[in-house]
């Protein structure tokens, strides 16, 4: 009987090995069949940045490189998207069922109301690198509050300052959380056409900005929680500011011709480039020809108030994807993502490029790392006052674009019989027209833009 029970004891074992053993072989099997299936990913990308292969610029070699560190998934550019008609080519791509699983985005509600996008929501709310990306840039992704898209690229807006030409006049030059009213008295005290030397490059961007600067509780262009207030005191006093200021000779672009002979450049980049601007407003992209090409120390002072202009460039994964995780990867990669940017920075040092974006995290490592190779005190001074940015609503907001400039006003404004509301508010700063005369209307018609262009996303 002991003989017999010992043989079952053993077959027992022997068949719990084979079946381990085929277990084994059943999943080594299965991870390769698992390998082989990753290794077949393409995701197909189309973007605006990448120039040529020719050229090798920043964002391709960015590809390079995520494809080296995930070789399971290759990325294909799609060239069928053009640059020159970039919405409609893709609503031909969406129509015909080829759309890139990863693209730029012009304008994010323009995609939701193609039913272009994927909810991104599940990764997004996962992934601890996005929760580190400003809230303000988070939200601007969202839509009912769900993420609908990737912050791809992130930069400032404000003013960069020519501090030479402040103490050449022996006054004190701007600096970052400058009042509005010393902000004004400094474009007026250093302004010497007669000698080459003028304020501000123009006034137009004073009407945007102007409002939130003066209240905390306004956005760009006045836009807060959906709400215009273009018949505000705030709104009216930028917009006479922004008219005193280029109708007075502080602005060059709008100097007469006999004025601008004295200055030194053809353009008003070159201008600037070459001394003859004191404050310009520009984006963070601007540092680029200003490390290569002023002579002047300069730094970035924001806007007044403390206060920055916030704009990011966006990316969208398509609804139609059938790799939704690797193309949230790739996005990742390319944007706001601490590896990706380690290595955009990397490269960008190594192969002599530029660095076209800011970080887009409030990651103290990543920010750190980035001002030991382009430190400009004004953006470091921007990032820390962060919360306080204010987002330039173009790609981001329902119905702004109209409400901003191409919404027909019904009013005479120059040769224009019913000029755009981008018309209108350029009367306003050419003195054609009084603000206060069309404030409430402008108002209105902001917020019927807006609650239509919400209507047409549900």
């Amino acid at each position: 009987m002991k003989k017999v029970v010992s043989l079952l004891a053993i077959l027992t074992l022997l068949f719990s090995l084979a079946a381990c053993s085929s277990n084994k072989e059943t999943n080594k099997t299965e991870g390769k069949e698992k390998a082989a299936k990753k290794e077949e990913v393409t995701l197909s990308y189309a973007n605006w940045n990448l120039g040529t292969e020719e050229e090798q610029n920043l964002e391709r070699l960015m590809i390079k490189a995520f494809e080296e560190k995930y070789p399971n998934i290759k990325i294909k550019i799609d060239e069928s998207v053009s640059t020159t008609d970039w919405n409609g080519t893709l609503s031909t791509a969406a129509s015909s069922g080829t759309m890139p699983d990863v693209f730029a985005l012009p304008q994010i509600p323009l995609a939701l109301s193609n039913d272009w996008l994927l909810d991104i929501t599940k990764f997004a709310s996962k992934d601890k690198e996005f929760a580190k990306i400003p809230e303000a840039v988070q939200e601007s992704a969202k839509h009912n509050g769900k993420v609908y898209a990737v912050p791809f690229a992130q930069h400032f807006m404000g003013y960069f300052v020519n501090k030479d030409l402040f103490n050449a006049a022996n006054l004190d030059y701007p600096e970052f959380g400058i009042s509005l009213e010393d902000f004004e008295s400094a474009i007026k005290e250093v302004t010497n056409v007669s000698k080459g030397v003028v304020g501000l490059n123009n006034p137009f961007s004073i009407v945007d900005w102007y409002p939130a600067a003066a209240n905390d509780d306004m956005g760009w262009y006045t836009l807060k929680d959906g709400q215009y207030a273009l018949d505000s005191k705030e709104y009216i006093n930028g917009v006479n500011l922004a008219k005193e200021l280029g109708t007075n000779g502080y602005t060059y672009e709008t100097l007469k011709d006999d004025q601008k002979a004295n200055f030194k450049g053809e353009n008003p980049d070159q201008v600037w480039l070459q001394g003859g601007v004191a404050v310009k407003f520009d984006g963070s992209w601007a540092t680029t020809p200003l490390f290569e090409k002023a002579s002047f120390d300069w730094d970035f002072i924001g806007l007044p108030g403390g206060k920055t202009g916030l704009t990011n460039d966006f990316v969208g994964i398509s609804k139609s994807t059938k790799h939704a995780e690797e193309a949230y990867l790739f996005s990742k990669f390319m944007s706001f993502g601490n590896e990706g940017f380690k290595k955009r920075m990397e490269i960008a040092d190594k192969e002599g490029k530029t660095l076209n974006t800011l970080p887009i995290t409030t990651d103290k490592k990543i920010l750190d790392a980035y001002f030991e190779i382009q430190d400009v005190p004004g953006i470091r001074t921007a990032y820390e006052n962060i919360d306080k940015a204010i987002i330039e609503p173009v790609k981001t907001v329902p119905g702004y674009v109209d409400a901003r400039w191409q919404a027909p006003t019904g009013v005479k404004a120059g040769d224009q019989a019913n000029a755009t509301t981008g018309q209108l508010v350029d009367a306003f700063l050419r003195g054609e027209l009084k603000v206060e005369d069309y404030a409430k209307q402008l108002d209105q018609l902001a917020d019927q833009k807006s609650k239509e262009a919400l209507e047409a996303l549900k």
